[in-house]
């Protein structure tokens, strides 16, 4: 059991620093995006300011971050925009 603990803390942290290196360029466009969690995989992300609402919200998750993650961190498989 104590095991999973720092393997899951350490997806965390290595999801959260990616999230932290990409957020300037979504913040420069108006957005801003916060890290929420992890669920089999599946990154939650909350999507905020000119981000909410925009159109584009979607193309940004799956082309940006979700790409931009699951090549630093191969075990990532998807990217959800949580409310």
């Amino acid at each position: 059991m104590a095991d999973a603990t720092p393997n899951a803390q350490s997806l965390a942290e290595r999801t959260r620093a990616v999230i932290e290196s990409f957020r300037p360029y979504i913040q420069a466009d108006g957005g801003d995006i916060e890290f929420v969690g992890i669920e089999d995989g599946v990154v939650q992300v909350r999507l905020k300011r000119a981000c909410s609402g925009c159109p584009h919200a979607a193309m940004t998750l799956q082309m940006g971050v979700e790409r931009h993650l699951r090549e630093r961190v191969p075990e990532i498989k998807g990217v959800v925009n949580v409310r």
